[in-house]
């Protein structure tokens, strides 16, 4: 099991704002049944490593379709295959040591 975090910038829109293009990947994303978790700077998905890159290349071209001149895709992958990892259990741990 892998995380894969990703963050997409959708660049050439005519505006600042992205919320429309991450709303997008957000829907796609659950029609996929995906897990995931929307962060304030990324989208963290969780799963099989080749899922993940399936998934990856579902939603790298939505805000393209969507109009965008330029993206850039920022991913990072975690994956631990000595034990099951699911999305949460490092925020858990750490918020366990805080204690």
């Amino acid at each position: 099991m892998a995380l894969l975090q990703i963050t997409i910038i959708p660049l050439g829109t005519g505006s600042t704002s992205v919320s429309s293009f991450v709303a997008r990947i957000q829907q796609k994303l659950s029609e996929e049944k995906a897990t995931f978790h929307l962060c304030d700077m990324a989208t963290i998905i969780e799963g099989d490593i080749d899922e993940l890159l399936r998934i990856v290349r579902v939603i790298y071209d939505i805000p393209f379709d969507a109009g965008a001149d330029r993206v850039i895709t920022q991913i990072s992958i975690d994956d631990r295959r000595d034990k099951k990892v699911i999305l949460g259990d490092k925020t858990k741990t750490i918020q366990s040591l805080l204690k």
